[in-house]
């Protein structure tokens, strides 16, 4: 039972149609504890060097690695209500160049 609970969860966020957050407030919210630059590992928003090989994996690598969890990062990013249309959308907000001053 708990494995089909556990399936139906990763599997769940995959069914939506669109993204329902805004990914700079996620950001804030969950992702920038992680992503700001404090951890090398975790590529910071806009650092184009970091997300580019990232990228070239293709997004469903990515949305894949959010939501199981990869390396150091935990599964679903810690954002327990992200579909995985969020995490596509926050992927690509913090994959861009940062705006200047």
């Amino acid at each position: 039972m708990t494995k089909w609970l556990l399936a139906a969860g990763v599997l769940m966020p995959l069914c939506g149609a669109q993204a329902t957050q805004d990914p700079e407030a996620v950001y804030n919210r969950v992702c920038g504890a992680c992503h700001s630059g404090q951890l090398p590992m975790a590529p910071a928003r806009g650092d184009q060097e970091a997300w580019t090989p990232r990228l070239a994996k293709g997004m469903g690598t990515l949305v894949q690695h959010v939501t199981q969890g990869f390396k150091a990062m935990p599964p679903r990013g810690l954002c327990m209500d992200c579909s995985a249309e969020d995490y596509q959308a926050i992927i690509l907000w913090m994959s861009e160049s940062k705006p200047g001053p």
